[in-house]
């Protein structure tokens, strides 16, 4: 696992969801990561929607497709700054 990378989903999301969520497959590409693009923009917590779903698979795949070093930092600075509050964090 690393530190900045697509969250990890249960094994029976990516059974239900690979049909579903087009590319949902290719976020398995990298490692996971404990926070990550999709998280700092305020896509985690649950995934009951498969709405919500489809968006937070977008920025793991535009995380993938566009990664840096400064990517990464910027995505722990905002992690540390706002990860830990909102609406949608645990």
């Amino acid at each position: 696992m690393s530190i900045v990378g697509p969250r990890p989903h249960a094994l029976a999301h990516n059974d239900y969801y690979k049909d579903l969520v087009e590319s949902y497959m290719q976020r398995h590409m990298v490692k996971p990561g404990i926070t990550g693009w999709a998280q700092v923009c305020g896509y985690r917590g649950e995934t009951d929607t498969l709405d919500k779903m489809q968006r937070r698979v977008e920025h793991d795949l535009w995380y993938i497709n566009n990664w840096s070093l400064l990517l990464d930092l910027k995505i722990i600075f905002l992690t540390v700054f706002k990860g830990f509050t909102g609406q949608n964090a645990y």
